[in-house]
């Protein structure tokens, strides 16, 4: 007779789905409802040039996210651990937020960077330059409290810097067979466009699953694409998008610099000729949008884009040989 489990009303029973279960499988929502969803659970108002404050002649550091040991612990014991909480419904990347936060209270900063990186394989860089007052900050319950909302940024920067910090490297799923073992689809020619952050979080879960054949194609000398060419060092350091990069290659992920769509006659045609049977396209938008009044003014002209702009800085402000060609 097969065993009969109780089961209470359905208000409780809606209660008791609030409890935290191990996932088993990744959880995966399109940007488009993300912004949507995030619209009932914001309690801030949208960011506006309007409101910006003043920046001329001043040069401070912005990154005001970074914590100490004991200022990310006393951010933690802060957090409300919400059961239905909103700064996670609010993460584009989907992370268990309130989970990684009581990871970092209990001193299990290993965890956190584990349960991180594990949903985004750049959460340092997420907790460093991702906008979130505007997304997980802003649904944060405590946002109207005299102390203000968490800083989910500054902790997930921590947990993930004392990961750096101890040079574990990322290791191949032990549940996965042996390479030799793995069916003929995951030994396929995968090559992947562009070696931006779209490419490398491509790449990390394409090699997680367990995909052995992994090439992605740069046609600049580093790795980083927009994260490296366009940020200053200040804001997001280069050993930070290294060592995101030197994760992924763990898994046996190659990278060739100099080499990309249209330069020495690579097309999508040469590839599938090469025996690729899957591309990632991952190149990024390299042309500004450009208000019709503003057509033919050059940098010459005293005219700047985004993308003439910000590589100028930001190549100024990286230590020497940080955007050099690396042998992978």
């Amino acid at each position: 007779m097969a065993l009969v489990l109780s089961r209470d009303t359905v208000d409780i029973e809606n209660i008791l789905a609030l409890n935290p279960r191990k996932q088993t499988h990744a959880t995966l929502h399109s940007t488009a409802a993300k912004k949507q969803v995030k619209k009932h659970w914001k309690r801030n108002s949208d960011k506006s040039c309007s409101k910006c404050e003043q920046l001329e002649n001043n040069f401070d550091d912005i990154k005001h996210t970074t914590l100490s040991e004991r200022g990310a612990l006393r951010e933690a014991v802060r957090c409300l651990k919400c059961a239905d909480a909103p700064c996670q419904k609010s993460c584009p990347t989907n992370l268990d937020i309130k989970s990684f936060i009581t990871s970092i209270a209990n001193k299990n900063y290993y965890g956190a960077a584990k349960m991180i990186l594990s949903d985004n394989p750049l959460g340092l860089t997420c907790g460093m330059v991702c906008p979130t007052s505007d997304l997980c900050v802003g649904g944060c319950n405590l946002y109207a409290t005299e102390e203000g909302p968490i800083n989910i940024g500054g902790l997930q920067q921590f947990a993930t810097e004392v990961f750096k910090a101890m040079n574990i490297p990322q290791i191949r799923n032990p549940s996965l067979p042996p390479l030799e073992d793995m069916p003929e689809a995951y030994h396929v020619k995968i090559a992947l466009l562009g070696a931006g952050p779209a490419s490398l979080s491509c790449a990390s879960f394409l090699a997680r699953l367990g995909y052995s054949n992994i090439t992605i194609f740069e046609k600049h000398d580093y790795v980083g694409g927009l994260s490296t060419s366009e940020i200053p060092q200040f804001r997001l350091p280069y050993d930070v998008v290294n060592f995101e990069a030197e994760l992924m290659k763990d898994l046996g992920v190659k990278i060739v610099f100099g080499k990309g769509l249209s330069m020495d006659g690579m097309t999508l045609r040469t590839l599938k000729e090469d025996g690729y049977k899957a591309v990632f396209i991952g190149i990024g938008l390299p042309d500004p949008n450009r208000d019709s009044i503003f057509q033919g003014l050059r940098m010459d002209h005293g005219f700047y884009t985004s993308k003439d702009f910000l590589p100028l800085v930001a190549m100024a402000s990286k230590p020497d040989g940080a955007c050099q060609r690396r042998e992978v």
